[in-house]
């Protein structure tokens, strides 16, 4: 059976075609990965240049995700162009396997539990404020963008915090997070060697002035044993562990779109703040950014679901069918923000993946949406949009995320 079907899926062989340049897959990735996931567990993405298969269903993903079969590999990212001198600090953790990822894990992750997390709340509860306190004098006619002036610099400025960033290195690291933000391109490239420098300006000054924080830690297992930790993946870690730490500004902002398109649900969330918490976990479900995972190699020439997939090939799981399996979740197209996950019929989401590349950061951004979206919402009992946010996504088959978020405060 061929020929396109609505939504810019089709099928070959048996197994569903998603195409990621038909505008109406990149408007609705939900509802074109759900019409596959539940015709296969197996899906082909039809993307130029560089198709890959999906695994589309809950419990398939989760083991496609700790299959020794396959591999993340330096193939599985896009790497911009850069000076040679910038190129070993390019190979970060995302892209390492086995003992030499877990090496390093070991290093960073003492910082990044949910223990840690909690103890960090007052930190980041003061930073909230102040970002809510500057936001009123960004509106412009009544209207203020949350994503610009909430979502985007709140991250920032708690990662730079935790992972002990100098104050007067933070105004280069937004300006390299709103440039990394903005997507691949030219100015991605031309921005990696300031990216660099600051990072080795970072791990200069925390040596000469030492603190509490991730970056002074790492700092003082180089210099006492610098066979756990050398001097090129510090400066990688620092780099990648900041960027990455940008994480929540899209989990925040889709999660305030999704809680404005709903107003039931909004009421339901300022009626009892107490579930904040797990209104965060349905909201990562439900509106995540994570659309596709960083896609594996197989190792060697394997079949999936019947389908032979052949050494070198790619393999990506379709978090957006994934986290609204029917086999996984109740009712899973409903956003429910009283939804109490790891119940009977509410599997856990894959919304920061699963197995040795679970998000490292999970906890802290977990933490962040909560105290974010509970002060907004106490200070700011009137919000509203003034522009509806299905009009402003970014055309990113990969990602789920808004070009600006204007509300009324």
């Amino acid at each position: 059976m061929s020929g396109t079907e609505a939504g810019g899926d089709r099928e070959a062989g048996g197994v569903p075609e998603v195409d990621l340049t038909d505008p109406e897959v990149i408007r609705d990735p939900f509802t074109a990965y759900g019409r596959a996931r539940e015709r296969s567990p197996l899906a082909r993405l039809l993307i130029p240049g560089m198709p890959m298969w999906a695994v589309t269903r809950h419990e398939d993903a989760r083991a496609l995700l700790t299959d020794p079969r396959f591999e993340i590999t330096e193939s599985s990212f896009m790497r911009p162009d850069v000076p040679a001198d910038c190129l070993p600090y390019m190979r970060t953790m995302s892209e390492m396997e086995g003992a030499e990822h877990l090496r390093l894990r070991r290093l960073v992750a003492p910082a990044f539990t949910a223990r840690r997390a909690a103890g960090f709340r007052p930190r980041i509860e003061r930073i909230v404020e102040g970002v809510l306190d500057d936001l009123p004098a960004h509106a412009e006619d009544g209207s203020v963008d949350l994503l610009w002036h909430f979502a985007r610099p709140l991250p920032m400025d708690v990662i730079c915090e935790l992972v002990g960033i100098p104050e007067a290195d933070r105004p280069s690291w937004r300006e390299y997070g709103a440039t990394i933000a903005a997507g691949a391109g030219q100015a991605f490239a031309a921005a990696i060697p300031a990216i660099m420098r600051g990072a080795e300006a970072a791990v200069a000054r925390r040596r000469e002035e030492p603190g509490d924080d991730l970056l002074s830690d790492l700092v003082r297992v180089r210099d006492e044993d610098g066979d756990r930790l050398s001097g090129t993946e510090l400066v990688m870690l620092v780099w990648q562990l900041v960027l990455s730490g940008q994480t929540p500004t899209n989990l925040i902002a889709n999660a305030v779109a999704a809680l404005l398109d709903h107003p039931a649900q909004l009421a339901a969330l300022r009626a009892d703040p107490a579930i904040v918490p797990r209104a965060v976990e349905e909201l990562i479900r439900w509106c995540g950014p994570t659309l596709l995972t960083i896609p594996r190699h197989a190792r060697e020439d394997v079949e999936l679901y019947g389908v032979p997939i052949g050494k070198g090939e790619a393999v990506t799981v379709a978090v957006a069918a994934a986290n609204r399996d029917p086999r996984a979740f109740a009712d899973p197209d409903r956003l429910d923000v009283t939804r109490v996950p790891g119940t009977p019929d509410t599997a856990s989401h894959l919304g920061f993946s699963h197995g040795p590349h679970f998000c490292v950061g999970a906890s802290l951004a977990r933490v962040q949406a909560e105290v974010a979206l509970t002060a907004l919402l106490r200070r700011f009992p009137d919000l509203s949009p003034t522009v509806p946010p299905a009009g402003l996504r970014v055309p990113d088959p990969g990602t789920w995320r808004l070009t600006g978020l204007p509300v009324t405060v």
